[in-house]
């Protein structure tokens, strides 16, 4: 008798050898495992697949290139060094004296304050313009005589005058469609007011017709500020 059969048992129930009895999974339901295991990595694969597929047809590249280190961002860091510096000055109007403002959405009338100056001989010139200016729309600020330094001085239509910067430059096209062949300058001066200095050929303004159409065709042909992603 084995040591394995248990006391009072025998005759059949006896339990001969040496060996343990193995216990082993059944081969068919390892090989349902396996193809589990298997289905469940080829769907993943597949899936992986069809979500860069669909960011290339659709353009959306821009987490391939970050993971790929490839590309530097297009917006400039406000802070590297003096040209960055000098760039966020230009793009906040703070232009030099005599440079090239950068084109600007035109504002509306409005928005617009004109101190209308009277660099001629004729006493009323000023408030009529104003009044006038008025009716179109602006905004007026100082109505009287020119200063010393333009007295008698301007001899074309007249000259508008403003502190330099993109919204002033702006406000100096909208205001130049009330007028004829007006001169344009520019002093160190602080605000966005914008002085209207008549001249010895100024008469009156443009026909309100007319100038609305200039100010619509203006308008058409500035560009909007681009927009930034940053």
């Amino acid at each position: 008798m084995s040591m394995l059969t248990p006391p009072g048992m025998g005759g059949k129930y006896r339990i001969t050898g040496d060996r343990y009895p193995r216990m082993r999974r059944p081969k068919g339901q390892r090989r349902v495992v396996m193809a589990s295991v298997a289905a469940v990595v080829a769907l993943a694969a597949a899936g992986y697949g069809t979500l860069e597929l669909v960011q290339v047809f659709s353009g959306d590249d821009s987490s391939t290139e970050a993971k790929r280190g490839g590309g530097a961002s297009p917006c400039p860091s406000p802070s590297t060094g003096d040209g960055g510096s000098e760039g966020a000055r230009t793009a906040s109007g703070d232009a030099k004296p005599g440079a090239e403002p950068r084109a600007e959405r035109l504002p509306k009338p409005g928005s617009i304050t004109v101190n209308v100056l009277n660099a001629t001989t004729r006493s009323g010139l000023a408030k009529d313009t104003a009044d006038e200016l008025k009716k179109r729309g602006f905004t007026i600020g100082e109505i009287g005589n020119a200063p010393a330094k333009l007295d008698k001085k301007v001899k074309g239509s007249a000259l508008l005058l403003a502190a330099p910067g993109k919204r002033t430059t702006a406000s100096l096209k909208v205001l130049g469609t009330q007028l004829t062949k007006p001169e344009t300058s520019y002093e160190e001066r602080d605000g966005r007011e914008v002085d209207l200095v008549l001249g010895d050929d100024f008469t009156k303004l443009t026909g309100k017709k007319e100038a609305d159409h200039t100010l619509s065709t203006l308008r058409r042909a500035t560009p909007a500020p681009a927009a930034s992603n940053c």
